[in-house]
């Protein structure tokens, strides 16, 4: 009830006319916005946030609800500290601070060896990185204008004004979308952070992760492990870099299941080629998932405290416009959601052009690698055996440039056995295959039957590892048990492979601890653990399912399930890995994905599903590890004097080799070598996830700036740009390797498995593709072994790759013809059939059919000349060819 003075009687009696059209209009504000005058909400059919005006002044969040379709509406936490900015009078230091562990002693990380590393690490521990630097305004704005859908909060302090801008997106109904305007009023050096809504108890959460940087369901109290391992959540709000997050967005879901994230609209991070030089490294997003306060809430900052456009003079202008996504959802919805709605992925496959198909890269990849001029091929003589391998120019501990290295031995004997090339037969893989036996320790003693290390040093004549005196038990899975695994697939008749294998195998297996994991290294002197506060979170148990599968021993089974338990419950269950390179530290890696093959491997033995779904479940995690921003476009850029649209160069759909505080992708960006696509295009066809479909080919389409033209090989950085393999010529077989595992793959999933070729083992290091031709592979039915022949098909259109096959028995040639593009593609081939022991010497044409991906005929043409495709779309058609 409402009481007035009697002296006030009158006078509102004679307003009363006036009062009630007031009143008519507060009774319509009410009932638009639903709201007492005091509050101020924005609500949707899901989500409900309401602000009340506090006593103190001034608008703070009070309530805010997520419908999730059931009778009750879901409350989530709020934060106690709402808006934040962040001002410094003079630039803040780049030095780093010193940081102290759980006990209060200094941190001291990395080891001075690691060069690399040492200065990334410092600058992801300045005063900024850290979020101590500047002073810190709090404040709670007054409202604005509002609209039903719109809200407007204001702010007036003595160092700046500030305007919110709130509304709720008409698309996505569970987003809300922002924009912050600061005007400077001091000149200084500013930074606007996203205001804080939903928090989480740090005790009790779901999951939490920045792609690419870190992610787990706890806070990890080991500084080190959390922050440059991302092995759970640092435990204090420190604001990492765009340059090696994946995607611009920090998420967190809650104990309840709703997640919310904090998402940087397109255009707020840097351009890592803005115009004609790399501006990678550029500092204009900061990603955290805490406040400055410290509570765990995912908190953008723009721009970041002393970076670029964060100095501000006296009536200075700037806004950041961002986006919060808040539903009743698991974390990898929600980034799909980010990844596609917001940031277009979808859309870059339709700007994707090529010059040069993939299959035409593996024929000029294979002149390269037969050239011993280009290949740099290397033979020596060891311990009276003839060894061979190609140079590796990169520095390798106690090298005096002298190091040789072999790198994917299955696309070495698939090339091969594909090509029957003598010069490969008869020389370059008996050298090879000689270097693979020295490669494995021999002396009785502690490491006997291990892999002696990656490298030979000819001027030393020993096997070396590449950042030190030590091994690594995955060193043997991949160095002896892989390679010796796929070599044998294609030469079974080789004993001593089995022999060597079994060596390796028992080193491996007598070093696998109680649990079922291994030490990440033993020194080569003393025989002790090496990097002890760090667990080998990698597939070293896949050394066993390759030893079970050619050996058939019982106890190598048992081992690689024992393994994959426990890689499941202390790398899957908590997302935390290691990677294989030593120059990073074994920073997270491309290790990560081989996993899931591994897995979906041992899944094959058990027929227990719990591998599949943790393999697939992994596969989504390793999905931050691929760069999703900036969105490309058409806009013309400069390559060192190349003029290249943007899309061309962009970094969107290639992965890390590694990223996060201290991987190589700070310096250099991601990788070419698409290792992944091909298992990519698989899970596809297990999950009909489409997001693994579209990473493959924005990966491996139309990447022609980076290859180099006279070799068909492309540079291993993104910022290297079209370098070939530079020091580096190993990198050509890894290139053939995934190559044709994407191109299989893909032939597989169009047909829906009516052409299939078995797969041979993972290839070591780079990542999960197989090796094929070692046994027969079908397509409509009919046996056919895969084939490369120089020069016989040619192809005027580069849009379309081609993978060729043959029955031997029913002589006849199968070309699969794949559309690579989103658009329909008209295409001729030209077929040149010389003499050759799978057809004879007089080779002749006996009927041409046309193939739909079904299988069935289209039309039979005249074999007087091959008939012009028009392929549809991401489509496939096969030519068969019956010979006389």
């Amino acid at each position: 009830m409402i009481y007035f003075k009697r002296s006030y009687i009158k006078a509102w009696y004679q307003e009363i006319p006036k009062m009630v059209f007031m009143l008519c209009g507060l009774m319509h504000v009410m009932s638009a916005f639903g709201q007492k005058a005091s509050e101020v909400m924005l609500k949707n059919d899901k989500l409900h946030l309401t602000w009340s005006e506090q006593s103190s002044g001034g608008y703070r969040l009070v309530s805010l609800t997520v419908e999730d379709g059931s009778p009750q509406k879901i409350s989530v936490p709020l934060a106690e500290h709402q808006r934040t900015i962040l001002f410094a009078a003079e630039k803040p230091s780049n030095e780093p601070i010193v940081i102290q562990d759980q006990k209060g002693a200094n941190i001291t990380f990395p080891d001075t060896q690691y060069r690399y590393v040492a200065p990334i690490w410092k600058q992801a521990t300045s005063p900024v990185s850290m979020n101590i630097a500047g002073q810190v305004y709090t404040y709670q704005p007054d409202i604005g204008d509002r609209q039903p859908s719109v809200v407007e909060f204001r702010q007036e302090d003595q160092y700046f004004n500030m305007s919110e801008t709130w509304s709720l997106d008409k698309d996505h109904p569970n987003d809300i979308c922002v924009t912050m305007t600061i005007e400077a009023k001091l000149a200084g050096y500013y930074a606007m952070a996203s205001p804080s809504l939903a928090v989480a108890d740090p005790k009790d959460f779901q999951w939490a992760v920045i792609p690419g940087m870190f992610q787990g369901n706890q806070i990890n109290p080991d500084f080190v492990r959390s922050y440059a391992y991302g092995h759970g959540i640092p435990n204090r709000p420190v604001v990492v870099r765009e340059r090696t997050t994946s995607t611009l967005a920090s998420l967190l879901t809650l104990a309840s299941g709703v997640t919310i994230a904090t998402i940087a609209e397109p255009g707020s991070a840097r351009d890592p080629w803005p115009n004609d030089k790399k501006k990678h490294a550029d500092w204009q997003l900061g990603l955290s998932m805490m406040n400055r306060q410290g509570e765990l809430t995912p908190t953008l900052y723009h721009p970041v405290l002393g970076e670029e456009n964060s100095y501000m003079k006296a009536g200075d202008k700037l806004s950041f416009s961002f986006r919060y996504t808040i539903q009743k959802a698991d974390w990898y919805t929600v980034l799909n959601h980010t990844i596609n709605d917001i940031y277009r992925f979808k859309d870059f496959l339709k700007l994707k052009q090529t010059e040069r198909s993939l299959s035409d890269r593996v024929y000029v990849m294979y002149d390269y690698l037969l050239n011993d001029s280009t290949s740099k091929w290397n033979t020596q003589v060891y311990e009276g055996t003839h060894i061979g391998a190609q140079d590796y120019l990169g520095g390798v501990y106690g090298s005096d440039k002298d190091a040789m290295k072999n790198s994917d031995y299955g696309a070495m004997w698939m090339l091969g056995r594909l090509t029957g090339d003598s010069k490969l037969l008869q020389e370059r893989l008996p050298q090879a295959a000689n270097f693979k036996r020295m490669q494995q320790e021999r002396t009785e003693g502690f490491f006997f039957g291990a892999a002696a290390g990656q490298y030979y040093l000819h001027k030393s004549k020993r096997f070396a590892e590449e950042w030190g005196p030590y091994t690594e038990p995955i060193g043997t899975t991949y160095y002896m048990m892989m390679d010796i695994g796929n070599m044998f697939l294609f030469e079974p008749h080789r004993m001593e492979l089995k022999q060597e294998l079994r060596h390796a195998a028992d080193w491996l297996l007598s070093h696998m601890q109680e649990d079922g994991q291994w030490v990440v290294a033993y020194d080569n002197q003393s025989n002790k653990p090496l990097f002890e506060d760090l667990e080998d979170l990698r597939p070293t148990f896949y050394g066993m399912f390759v030893a079970y599968k050619l050996l058939k021993d019982q106890k190598y089974k048992d081992a690689a399930i024992k393994g994959a338990d426990w890689y499941i419950k202390n790398a899957v269950n908590k997302g935390w890995f290691l990677g294989v390179c030593g120059d990073t530290r074994f920073a997270p890696d491309f290790a990560t994905i081989q996993a899931v093959q591994a897995l979906l491997d041992i899944y094959t033995l058990t027929d227990e599903d719990r591998y599949r779904i943790a393999a697939h479940r992994l596969a989504r995690y390793y999905i931050t590890s691929i760069y999703t921003h900036p969105i490309p476009s058409i806009l013309d850029k400069s390559v060192n004097g190349i003029s290249r649209k943007d899309w061309e160069i962009s970094q969107v759909g290639l992965n890390f080799e590694h990223g996060g505080i201290i991987g190589s992708a700070n310096h250099h960006g991601p990788i070419l070598l698409a290792s992944h696509a091909g298992l990519f295009v698989r899970l596809y066809g297990e999950t009909r996830d489409s997001i693994f479909l579209d990473m493959a080919r924005a990966a491996v389409w139309g990447r022609d700036a980076f290859v180099d033209n006279a070799t068909g090989v492309a540079s291993y950085y993104w910022d290297a740009m079209n370098k070939g393999a530079g020091p580096f010529p190993h990198h050509a077989w890894w290139q053939i390797g995934w190559i044709i595992d994407y191109l299989v793959s893909e032939a597989t999933l169009r047909t829906e498995g009516q052409i299939v070729f078995p797969r041979g083992f993972i290839t070591p290091k780079v990542g999960p593709h197989q090796s094929y031709g070692f046994a027969l592979g079908h397509i409509f039915g009919h046996d056919v072994e895969l084939l490369l022949r120089k020069e016989m098909i040619s192809i005027d259109n580069p849009n379309i790759e081609y993978i060729t096959a043959i029955d031997t028995q029913q002589k006849q040639l199968y070309v699969i013809l794949l559309n690579n593009s989103m658009r329909e593609q008209n295409v001729n081939m030209q077929l040149e059939l010389i003499p050759d022991t799978l057809w004879g010497e007089h080779p002749s044409l006996k009927k041409i059919s046309v193939l739909d991906a079904d299988g069935h005929v289209q039309r039979n043409v005249d074999t007087s000349a091959l008939p012009e495709l028009v392929i549809p779309a991401v489509g496939l058609n096969v030519v068969k060819i019956d010979l006389r």
